[in-house]
């Protein structure tokens, strides 16, 4: 089958072949035995032969129906038929071109076609995820089935030294009394396979404890997500890992000053940045198979509120932290696979209310998002900014990006596309937004949004104090537009050149 782009490749491929005539040319010792104008000849006649020949050894084929290797021997047959010709009919020309220059070109063609193909086919790999996404199976009120009866002594020792084999004694005796190891209505699993779980009997049991780190265990989401169609409702679940702040700590510790921060930034980037780019996620989880990842709270919350279940507690035990938590509701409709790159998009309240979404530079952990209410309540509900208190879900260089807007910057996007203006009140979340009074909400959205909001000239200290700023702003704006929106312009630069103003 002749690949649907082939005009495409054989565009490349033309290319391929000036640069390839013109490194031989240059090449003198090699071009050396006729004119220059022969050989973009004896070039040309090369570069159309090698199309022809190539649609009879299917090299244009759909890489989607072929195998590297079986793209390397259609490359290897085209050039090797055309070396072959070249030996056999360039001595019989008038011109005496010499098959030596023929070849060399040839072999620059197919040295230069091989990395093109190798880039086409690893595009493939690393794009073509062949899980396919989770079907969440809708279900009924469900109470747990099995009685709750206290084991005997020997099932007591066995839950005992099954625990012994992959933690400690303290954590026992806190599993013990925490998550009721004496009852036989909990089920203590060891097993970085998932699938170990699927031999668990639905609702039979009203506590499910998974000694594996899921620092170690392969999909992890589809692992909560089975643990939640197996629990009663509100059954609970116990889970462990090793924070990433707790590497963190030992590689710091572990280095001298100024090498451990190397060290660490090298491991970060391998633990953390490879596998969420698309182009080498799939690759390092073929070569790592998900062991010895580096989880940070935050992810591991969010994933579980992702899954169903809502967090009671979190009990740190020496570098482990156990996270008992409940199951709640179904989970949310699992992706095939949930990349987290260097963007965001985030759904904003806009102009006549409609709901745009805005670009910025990720500064939280992974699944953030999914536990901004259990964040809010447990740092005593968002500031004036329509960000928590405290909030520990941003990383450390999201902090500084936050500091000096950086994180900002992609909505610059918007801005060309039109979504907000240049000065203007700041485009809010659904959150926050209803969080305004009726009033202002209607006076808000009858105007476009902006980059640059009175915020940062007024400095609002209460949403009494922020609301009366907004709504000052909106005033003078809706009688003088363009007057308004300069006047604000310039006083947030002498804001920030002045009071050394910064984002939040």
């Amino acid at each position: 089958m002749i690949r649907e782009n082939w005009k495409r490749r054989i565009a490349v491929d033309i290319i391929v072949w000036v640069i390839a005539a013109l490194l031989c040319m240059l090449w003198r010792w090699v071009a050396n035995k006729s004119e220059i104008v022969h050989y973009w000849a004896l070039f040309g006649i090369l570069a159309a032969l090698w199309v022809l020949v190539g649609f009879v050894v299917q090299l244009y084929r759909s890489y989607k129906e072929m195998w590297f290797w079986q793209a390397m021997v259609s490359l290897v047959a085209d050039a090797g038929i055309l070396i072959g010709l070249c030996w056999w009919l360039l001595p019989q020309t008038a011109y005496n071109l010499s098959p030596r220059v023929a070849t060399w070109t040839i072999l620059i063609v197919g040295g230069i076609e091989t990395v093109v193909v190798l880039i086409e086919h690893y595009w493939k790999y690393a794009t073509n995820m062949t899980v396919p996404a989770m079907q969440i199976e809708q279900r009924e009120n469900a109470k747990v089935t099995r009685p709750d009866e206290k084991r005997n002594k020997t099932s007591i020792e066995a839950v005992h030294q099954s625990v012994l084999s992959v933690t400690t004694e303290a954590d026992y005796y806190m599993l013990r009394k925490k998550a009721r190891l004496d009852s036989t209505q909990t089920k203590v699993v060891c097993d970085r396979n998932r699938f170990a779980f699927l031999q668990i009997p639905d609702y039979q049991y009203e506590t499910i404890v998974d000694l594996t780190l899921l620092n170690d265990a392969k999909g992890i989401n589809r692992r909560f997500c089975i643990v939640n169609q197996k629990l009663p409702d509100e059954g609970r679940y116990v889970c462990c890992y090793r924070p990433q702040e707790y590497i963190k700590s030992k590689i710091l510790a572990r280095y001298p000053k100024g090498i451990n921060w190397i060290v660490y930034t090298l491991y970060f980037i391998q633990k953390r940045v490879w596998p969420r780019l698309m182009l080498t996620s799939r690759l390092y989880y073929d070569v790592t198979k998900g062991r010895k990842r580096m989880l940070s709270k935050t992810e591991v919350l969010g994933r579980l509120y992702y899954c169903g279940f809502e967090v009671d507690e979190i009990v740190p035990m020496g570098h482990i932290e156990y996270v008992f938590a409940h199951r709640h509701s179904q989970p949310y409709p699992q992706e095939q696979i949930k990349v987290y790159g260097p963007l965001i998009k985030l759904a904003r309240v806009c102009k006549n209310k409609e709901i745009r979404y805005f670009y910025k530079a990720r500064t939280m952990h992974p699944y953030a998002e999914y536990i901004q209410k259990y964040v809010f309540d447990a740092r005593g509900g968002m500031d004036i900014a329509d960000k928590s208190n405290d909030d520990w879900r941003i990383t450390t260089w999201g902090k500084f990006m936050r500091k000096y807007w950086l994180d900002e910057l992609p909505m610059l996007i918007n801005w060309f596309k039109g979504d907000v203006k240049l000065v203007g009140v700041r485009p809010l979340s659904k959150t926050m937004f209803d969080t305004y009074p009726e009033w202002l909400q209607e006076k808000r959205t009858q105007c476009k949004p902006g980059l640059i909001p009175p915020f940062y000239i007024d400095h609002p200290q209460t949403y009494e104090e922020l609301f009366a700023s907004e709504d000052k702003y909106l005033t003078e704006y809706m009688e003088h537009p363009f007057r308004t929106d300069v006047k604000y312009f310039f006083l947030t630069m002498r804001s920030i050149v002045t009071r050394k103003t910064h984002s939040a």
